[in-house]
């Protein structure tokens, strides 16, 4: 869900990739035990997630594993509440993700909203996740994927998806709709797949990037972070 600050205008803003840019992992895997405690998914789905996390903390993921998760998650979550899903993931906030959250991530997310810009979240997530996240890190409001609903549950269909040329397009919206500058804003992220969120700012970043996007930052000239400690007071 797309959920800027009501009443607010501001210049520029800097756009976060969640996974592995904010937090070391993937955001809906580490909810998989969450999940499994109330009855959502089963032990078999709960150990193909930790196996699965694994794999992406290792290497990341590419567009062939994101369509795959897609798919999988698409097909696991149908039929369940979205607001029970908000519910369950607000409740384990403080246990699953402010343990991982990036201790230089957070310095980063503190310092733009410092020097006055927006601060966005910008995840291939679902909204229900993404959303508690961005209020535990006191983000501006994010651009998350948005599931079709059914009488207030999941049909198993995708409305919006957040990954690769759509963040991009949601970002110019945002900055049509807001008076940013993108020639002025920043983004953030890990992943060749957010090259389009990238390339649509002025001072785009790699964070620990993957490969190709190691590749193209070294011959673009763009900035290369390393994020490596986690937060603890949080």
């Amino acid at each position: 869900m797309d959920t800027p600050a009501e009443g607010a205008v501001a210049r520029t803003a800097a756009f976060f990739d969640l996974d592995k840019t904010i937090i070391s992992r993937s955001s809906t895997l580490a909810f998989a035990p969450s999940f499994y405690r109330y009855g959502l998914i089963s032990r078999v789905q709960a150990v193909r997630g930790a196996v699965a996390q694994l794999v992406f903390r290792m290497g990341g993921a590419d567009h062939q594993q994101m369509e795959r998760i897609k798919t999988e998650v698409t097909r696991a979550c149908r039929g369940w509440s979205a607001e029970r899903v908000t519910e369950i993931v607000t409740a384990h906030l403080t246990d699953t993700i402010a343990p991982i959250v990036y201790a230089e991530a957070r310095l980063l997310l503190d310092s733009h909203r410092e020097a006055g810009r927006d601060v966005f979240i910008v995840s291939t997530a679902g909204q229900e996740m993404v959303g508690p996240i961005g209020v535990l890190l006191g983000a501006s409001g994010i651009i998350a994927t948005r599931m079709r609903l059914a009488d207030g549950c999941y049909s198993g269909e995708v409305e919006f998806y957040a990954y690769g040329e759509a963040k991009a397009t949601r970002m110019r919206e945002l900055a049509t709709e807001r008076g940013y500058n993108l020639a002025e804003c920043f983004a953030y992220s890990d992943s060749a797949t957010d090259l389009p969120m990238l390339e649509t700012v002025g001072h785009p970043h790699a964070v620990n990037p993957d490969r190709e996007l190691r590749r193209v930052a070294r011959e673009r000239g763009w900035p290369v972070l390393t994020f490596a400690d986690r937060s603890r007071d949080m």
